[in-house]
């Protein structure tokens, strides 16, 4: 296949060295470009046409959540935050700012290309503790119907079903398994309750299901 282009934007010189190594040495992916602010990062992106940004959060001049709605805004590729904040809002505000995931510095070089891969072909990913964080707590509490605030009554019996089975974390493969359904039919449904709601990819879905918040 063809190379995943990244670009990484992150004020710390250790980390986007780190990165840009990890990826370099794989020929899957090409580093185009590297960034201490969000708005290098745009700056090489208008230039390179990259596929994924690597998007920390506190960055100097322009941080990662506004640079995220800018990218998103001219189409300019997809934004995975890679930070060392967990804060529930700050997670909430790079989900409504476009950004296909959030991830904790702390996984394996490995688990970064797949979930850079991820994101690539489609994928919302979610730092487990991440989605943990947002789920817990009694005023999120999930009913058999999702979590309080999240409105049910509007969905069909097989919608919830996808609906549960995303915000579990499973492939649309896995979901078509489960549910004895094709591929095409939960890749359709998924689009169509995506569209309803408003929202930009499965992930954003999940947490709105489990928290009742968009």
């Amino acid at each position: 296949m063809e190379k995943i282009k990244v670009i990484i934007a992150d004020d710390s010189d250790f980390v986007r060295d780190g990165m840009k190594i990890i990826l370099d040495v794989d020929e899957e992916f090409e580093v185009l470009g590297v960034a201490s602010t969000g708005k290098q990062a745009i700056e090489i992106a208008e230039k390179s046409a990259p596929d994924i940004f690597l998007m920390d959060i506190q960055m100097p001049e322009m941080d990662g959540i506004e640079a995220t709605k800018i990218i998103v805004e001219r189409g300019l590729g997809k934004v995975l935050i890679l930070t060392t904040f967990d804060d529930d809002e700050l997670v909430k505000q790079a989900l409504a700012s476009g950004a296909k995931g959030y991830l904790i510095k702390n996984h394996t070089p490995e688990h970064l290309k797949q979930m850079i891969k991820s994101v690539y072909f489609g994928s919302g990913v979610m730092d487990e503790n991440v989605l943990e964080s947002l789920t817990s707590g009694s005023e999120n509490k999930v009913n058999e119907s999702g979590a309080y605030g999240f409105d049910a009554s509007d969905y069909t019996d097989r919608e919830m079903e996808i609906i549960k089975a995303v915000a579990e974390g499973l492939s649309n493969k896995e979901i078509a398994a489960k549910l004895f359904i094709s591929e095409g039919t939960v890749k359709n449904y998924i689009t169509g309750i995506l569209s309803k709601e408003g929202l930009s990819h499965r992930t954003a879905l999940a947490v709105y299901y489990l928290t009742g918040k968009k």
